[in-house]
């Protein structure tokens, strides 16, 4: 095992039991053994991304200026 997942893992065993559930059914999905199907999105998720494509059919997109307030706001 790397320094690094010792230490990923490390920091996970500080979380609460229903995190540390999370990121191990995320690690079995990265590596390929995980069993999750489709997760299945409500009515807002379905409407939120038809919008979306509605928008890019119409080439409606971000603008540089946008996306670097989102970064700026949220790091990166």
């Amino acid at each position: 095992m790397t320094k690094l997942l010792e230490q990923a893992l490390e920091a996970a065993r500080k979380l609460s039991r229903d995190d540390q559930d999370e990121i191990a059914r995320a690690i079995f999905e990265l590596v390929g053994a995980g069993s999750a199907g489709p997760v299945p999105l409500t009515a807002d998720e379905r409407l939120a991304i038809e919008q979306s494509r509605a928008a890019a059919v119409r080439g409606e997109f971000a603008s540089d200026e946008q996306i670097r307030a989102v970064w700026a706001k949220h790091g990166g």
